[in-house]
């Protein structure tokens, strides 16, 4: 079964007024988060076999804080510039593209995108945190086939929700 999960980048840093928006690193409360989440991956069994990751520098500190916990190689993440906030349909042509060998994709990027489609995909959700996951479960062996009638929600975790 093919499975899913949308993350959010951590909380990021608007220390630096100047820097662009691509720019922004994480602040302190993301660093913290992102290992605390990826332990929450790591305990629910996942081990992606891909990592998709927006190019901004928030996104991608929090995916290398992420697959170093998971034990996924750091050189091994594809990076994509076009998920940098990338519209629901943009996030789903990057997901539609990926090789049918691959089973668990995370992808980490941006709201508003993310909040669309997984709205779009039938979850419920006003808001993405920062450093949410949302995972989705494909009826289907089939990236191509991700659309609504064939996702099952799975999961839906972010840093401040209790056990």
């Amino acid at each position: 079964m093919k499975k899913i999960i949308l993350i959010r980048h951590a909380k990021s840093s608007w220390d630096n007024p100047w820097l662009s928006d691509h720019d922004r690193p994480l602040a302190e409360r993301g660093i913290n988060d992102a290992p605390k989440m990826a332990k929450r991956l790591k305990k629910r069994g996942i081990k992606p076999d891909l990592i998709l990751s927006s190019t901004a520098l928030r996104a991608s500190e929090t995916a290398k804080i992420t697959a170093k916990e998971l034990g996924y190689s750091i050189d091994d993440i594809v990076w994509e510039k076009n998920l940098f906030h990338g519209s629901p349909n943009t996030i789903l042509k990057y997901i539609h593209m990926q090789k049918d060998s691959k089973n668990t994709i995370l992808v980490f990027g941006h709201n508003p995108g993310f909040n669309e489609l997984i709205n779009f995909l039938g979850g419920d959700i006003e808001n993405l945190p920062t450093c949410g996951q949302f995972g989705f479960k494909l009826k289907s062996e089939k990236w191509a086939d991700l659309k609504p009638e064939k996702a099952e929600v799975w999961f839906f975790d972010f840093p401040k929700k209790k056990d």
